[in-house]
């Protein structure tokens, strides 16, 4: 039987809370314990992923009918139109202020307008859920910020304060523009508590272990419910010190493996995802010693292969593709091409000289993109870019063209081939663009790539198979499809960034079992290309498939064209 590992979690606990005695440490380990009283009694398979997953990411209300709540109509459109995609990451689907969710009032109970827990239990029924645990900070109508305000309990030291703002932490790297001190009264006395990202949006003080078993209740419910994978939401800012710059601060990563040592044993088979929006080699520090994410965002991939595709120049995608190291077993890279976020540029610190940076946002604003901005050491940057990623695709260096789907299906195409489990952003699926109505009604940068579509009509333009809708989606819908049969495929499969021209960008692909072997190749100009097939060495004792023009290889030392945007996925083996 699963036994929960007592004396590592006392170990973290001790790292975390340095000046707590070994019998405080033996008093909170024993209060975890109770809250995870039961073991796992759940069968956990022996691989956690395959190259048959794929993720949807969706808001509750993505789709919507006025008859129905939104989980049933939700549940009702995936059944009929999502029934390849294996996990879905539904969006903080909370009792919210602001942000669109981010913003959580409660943390136990869902929106009133997306259902109940017994809905959310149908859908965790037929499609594996993950849920976001928003655990940096709550909205500001909270009731636990509320009782903070109030001296009272639970709450009153839930949240950083100060009687001073915090101007002295000068260090501190934001996401945001806003001011990082917000003014408020607590029990009839000015004081400033801390906030990240907005001023709706209070920061939990983890310092205090109350707070951290307050989350792992939460986590509890959340896996009782059918949670099977957890996305730690803006984890990395969790902990802050004074002369940091507060984040990816050692306690955050210990408390990421604390969390993953007790899904481990209560739960089995969960996932658990971070949500890290920073350069690249940050990112990769969240895998830890393959005990902290199972799965971590690659952020990096997204602004660079969007950056490859306009400007029709892969160095910088070639380079930091050769640069990722492959994921141990039991870890894996969650691969997007767009967020609910939108195009985080973070990621390219380091990646893309600035120049090309500004060329790049240039192009952006020229197909319609919004951007946003953060401030970090007094320092104004553009923290992400928010479009669709059809409209970002509109426009290249070289101005418009009618290549436009070509490029965005290109980018899918490239999106499925690499190492990692990918992930589709349910805007992306329906081949929506910018929502200019949805912008000017709530003046956010980010509603313009919130669409919240109609089900009638959204099911009405995917069934009509000229519409731009249906063919961007059975587009999707078929590459993920061929995708699953592909063993090569595996998020662990190996992976190797072939030599090619700038105007290409191609790796191959080789099974676990090293049966099958892939060439995914991609032509990112507007002009016909030869690529010469000795140049990939194709092994001749072995016929040679193009599976997505499904032709087949006559000549392994002759020549292979093109056409603009075109992707080629050449493979030993047909399945």
């Amino acid at each position: 039987m699963n036994q929960l590992n007592l004396k590592t979690l006392q170990n973290y606990l001790s790292s975390i809370y340095k000046n707590y005695s070994q019998k405080e440490i033996k008093t909170l380990s024993g209060e975890i314990k109770k809250i995870f009283s039961r073991y796992s009694n759940k069968k956990v398979s022996k691989e956690l992923w395959d190259e048959k997953d794929c993720f949807l990411i969706t808001y509750a209300d993505s789709i919507i009918d006025q008859k129905q709540n939104n989980f049933k109509i939700l549940n009702s459109f995936l059944n009929k139109f999502c029934k390849n995609f294996s996990f879905i990451h539904i969006l903080p689907f909370y009792p919210y202020t602001s942000d669109d969710g981010f913003a959580v009032k409660d943390y136990k109970k869902i929106k009133k307008e997306h259902g109940n827990w017994n809905d959310f239990s149908k859908l965790s029924s037929k499609f594996k859920i993950m849920s976001d645990l928003v655990i940096n900070h709550c909205s500001t109508e909270n009731q636990l910020f509320k009782n903070f305000l109030n001296k009272t309990e639970p709450g009153s030291d839930f949240f950083i304060s100060s009687k001073k703002n915090f101007s002295r932490f000068s260090k501190v790297v934001r996401p945001r523009s806003s001011e990082l001190s917000k003014k408020v009264k607590v029990d009839g006395k000015n004081e400033f508590v801390w906030c990240t990202f907005s001023h709706d949006q209070v920061d939990f003080n983890f310092k205090n272990p109350k707070v951290l078993i307050y989350f792992l209740e939460v986590i509890k419910l959340y896996l009782d419910k059918g949670t099977k994978a957890l996305r730690l939401d803006a984890v990395a800012f969790l902990w802050k010190e004074e002369d940091t710059k507060c984040i990816n601060l050692p306690e955050t990563h210990l408390i990421i493996r604390l969390i993953r040592l007790l899904v481990e044993f209560y739960s089995g088979n969960c996932l658990i995802i971070t949500e890290t929006n920073i350069p690249s080699h940050e990112n990769l520090s969240y895998f830890g010693n393959n005990n902290e994410a199972h799965c971590i965002y690659n952020f990096s991939l997204a602004p660079l292969l969007v950056h490859a595709v306009i400007s029709g120049n892969s160095t910088y995608l070639k380079q930091w593709s050769r640069s990722m190291p492959p994921a141990q077993f039991g870890n894996s890279y969650l691969n997007f091409l767009s967020t609910h976020d939108g195009i985080g540029l973070r990621p390219l610190e380091g990646i893309l000289p600035n120049n090309e940076l500004e060329k790049f946002i240039s192009t952006l604003q020229n197909s319609g993109a919004h951007l946003t901005y953060r401030i970090s050491q007094k320092k104004k940057t553009v923290y992400e870019v928010n479009t669709t990623l059809l409209d970002a695709l509109k426009n290249t260096y070289s101005g418009k063209d009618n290549f436009n789907i070509k490029r965005f299906l290109l980018a899918h195409e490239i999106l499925l081939s690499m190492e990692g489990i990918p992930a589709i952003y349910i805007q992306n699926l329906l081949g929506s663009k910018n929502d200019i109505v949805k912008f000017k009604l709530t003046k956010s940068n980010r509603s313009i790539n919130r669409r919240n579509w109609n089900f009638e009509e959204i099911k009405r333009l995917l069934e009509k198979k000229n519409s731009l809708n249906s063919k961007v989606y059975s587009s999707i819908t078929k590459l993920i499809l061929l995708r699953q049969k592909q063993p090569a495929f595996h998020p662990n499969a190996t992976q190797f960034t072939l030599q090619l021209p700038i105007y290409l960008f191609g790796i191959w692909r080789q099974s676990l079992d090293r049966s099958q072997s892939i060439f995914c190749i991609s032509n990112l100009s507007k002009k016909k290309k030869k690529i010469s097939l000795l140049e990939i060495n194709l092994i001749a004792t072995n016929s040679w498939y193009d599976i997505l023009s499904k032709k087949t290889v006559k000549d392994i030392s002759g020549d292979f064209t093109l056409l603009p945007y075109q992707s080629i996925w050449l493979t030993n083996k047909k399945f």
